[in-house]
């Protein structure tokens, strides 16, 4: 049952929960998502089986119609199951959180491009992605969900932007639900939109957003300003994410004019419990980069994940930057080839290292006319796939086995299970990477190519994925 609320209020964005544990051994690896058409990926989460989900949206009729997308896949990143779904002629989710009963809570947005009038969306599953039920709240305008989260009832908080209340303009959202969806309080706030939202101790609430420079709003249990703080140090300020730090203060991440006039650059800012800033730092090179998502790690510095123009392989590199607990560069690393690609979210994962999501243009099925989801998987040091030599003899393939082959699911190397294998369609196009232990997952069926990674020349071995 779909209920369309007509009240005032506002919305905002995703981050997920830091997982700070570490094991000892981690995995590393990058997958993508969707088909021939466009796809892409605005929020991740670890789930409670060590998998991941990932939300966004696909266009599975090559129409521009876009459904919401879901994606659930294994610790390995193979798909386990995805669900599409369609509210209205154009629909894409912006945040998911898995809920206390194992299920899903999704927000994001749906409506008609011709009218304008986009509604935020709330969507509850249970643990397989099938729908317990959907709540519409919006008016004549655009109106949007950018993150929920579930609350310490039950119920669940969200946030976006409106243009159908507050104002007259696009304000800030708060929207506070029960269990049901059902509404129990909504809140605007100034201009602009919010991006993050956050329940704290004593039942209040810490929004992040944009609002001629980023803004943070924190608010009563009932959705009351308690105090605002705003962030405007050049002409163009966004923040994108927020996250509680352990000493009770708040990490936020945007971007921001260079101060050198060099297009926009990562902004990070530390404050303490009251919003006051501690400490504000810029990372980025010569060209536009972006910072869309933040996460404070186990070891108390910072992990972002943006967009970058200014390094890396393409026209737009998925960008991260690890800092310490002073916001300085530890390390930074580009994932992408030679289109476009973008990093939206990032969360350490339980093993130490960390998992983001986004889009790309470089792989997938859609390449190079189309993004697909972007999921990449790395260590502790940010490294999605350790390479090293292979067994490999160009001049006799057949050296190399793959078992069994057609397959229907995957395929194995036997005795190079951790080697790192290209795979690429029929056309010579590029499709994935794997390791040899899982060759072929998440891949339509069809003829493909098998090579190592590293192998620039040669031949491949022809391996066959054959329908079930």
């Amino acid at each position: 049952m779909t209920k369309k609320v007509y009240a005032p209020g506002l919305i905002l964005l995703l981050s997920a929960v830091c997982l700070t544990s570490t094991a000892s051994a981690q995995t590393s690896w990058w997958r993508t998502y969707g088909g021939a058409f466009e796809a892409g990926g605005y929020s991740v989460q670890q789930t409670s089986d060590g998998g991941y989900v990932v939300v966004g949206h696909t266009d599975p009729r090559g129409t521009g119609d876009y459904d919401m997308f879901l994606v659930k896949t294994d610790s390995a990143g193979d798909t386990l199951w995805t669900k599409a779904y369609r509210l209205s002629y154009y629909n894409e989710a912006h945040c998911i959180r898995q809920t206390v009963d194992g299920g899903y809570i999704i927000t994001g947005y749906a409506g008609n491009g011709d009218t304008g009038d986009y509604d935020l969306y709330l969507i509850r599953t249970d643990a397989h992605g099938d729908t317990l039920w959907t709540r519409c709240y919006g008016g004549p305008n655009f109106d949007m969900g950018s993150c929920v989260r579930q609350t310490t009832d039950s119920g669940y908080i969200v946030t976006g932007h409106t243009g159908s209340f507050g104002d007259g303009q696009d304000d800030v959202w708060l929207v506070r639900t029960d269990k049901n969806g059902d509404s129990l309080w909504t809140k605007t706030f100034g201009g602009g939109a919010g991006w993050t939202v956050y329940q704290l101790a004593d039942g209040g609430f810490i929004v992040a957003g944009s609002s001629g420079g980023i803004y943070l709003i924190r608010t009563t249990a009932n959705g009351d300003t308690q105090w605002t703080r705003k962030y405007a140090g050049t002409d163009f300020e966004v923040g994108t994410e927020l996250q509680l730090t352990a000493d009770g203060g708040y990490i936020v991440t945007g971007y921001a004019d260079s101060l050198d006039a060099r297009g926009t650059d990562v902004r990070l800012i530390k404050t303490d419990s009251q919003g006051d800033t501690l400490w504000t730092r810029t990372y980025g090179g010569t060209r536009d980069d972006r910072g869309n998502s933040v996460q404070q790690t186990s070891d108390g510095g910072y992990m972002i994940a943006g967009a970058t123009f200014s390094f890396g392989a393409g026209f737009a590199d998925v960008y991260v930057v690890k800092t310490n607990a002073s916001g300085d560069t530890l390390w930074t690393r580009t994932f992408g080839g030679t289109s476009y690609d973008w990093g939206y979210a990032v969360q350490q994962t339980t093993d130490g290292g960390y998992i983001i999501a986004g889009m790309t243009k470089s792989y997938g099925a859609g390449a190079p006319d189309h993004y697909n989801v972007y999921l990449i998987k790395t260590d502790a040091n940010g490294n999605a796939i350790a390479e090293g030599p292979l067994a490999w003899h160009p001049t006799s393939p057949n050296r190399l086995a793959v078992r069994p082959n057609p397959f229907t699911s995957f395929a194995r190397v036997p005795g190079h299970e951790a080697d790192v294998f290209a795979l690429s369609d029929i056309t010579g196009r590029h499709v994935a990477i794997c390791k040899g232990g899982r060759i072929g997952a998440g891949l339509r069926p069809g003829v493909y190519f098998l090579s190592p990674a590293s192998l620039k020349t040669g031949k491949a071995v022809t391996i066959i994925k054959a329908a079930y």
